[in-house]
């Protein structure tokens, strides 16, 4: 029996950071809105302090080695509808993101990568 295929996934440079953040913050959250402050960069924000909710779609909960519990990685169920065939890829690059998301203090910012799926 195959394995399903992750909708989200971390580079190692992304758990790498998150480990880092969430040693500074504490647990951790992913929302991807597509709406404006870097568009569709996730944000990534302390457990619960964006608030999710019926527009919104858990997408994973992504196990980091070195962090006691999963980072929940939520998206706009209208973001979701443009990105459904995709597996999402997190990743990280140098330049200051927005500033609503914990990495932005580090001069880097997580990005999406994205690979079509198939239906």
């Amino acid at each position: 029996m195959d394995e399903e295929i992750p909708r989200v996934e971390l580079t190692l440079a992304a758990a790498d950071l998150l480990r880092r953040l969430r040693e500074a913050h504490g647990p951790l959250m992913f929302h991807q809105s597509g709406g404006c402050c870097d568009g569709s960069a996730p944000m990534c924000y302390p457990e619960g302090e964006f608030r999710t909710g019926g527009s919104d779609v858990l997408l994973a909960e992504l196990e980091v080695e070195g962090v006691e519990e999963p980072v929940r990685f939520w998206m706009s169920r209208s973001q979701y509808a443009v990105w459904s065939h995709t597996r999402l890829i997190v990743d990280v690059v140098e330049g200051r993101g927005s500033g609503f998301s914990l990495e932005a203090p580090e001069g880097v910012r997580f990005l999406i990568r994205s690979r079509l799926v198939a239906p």
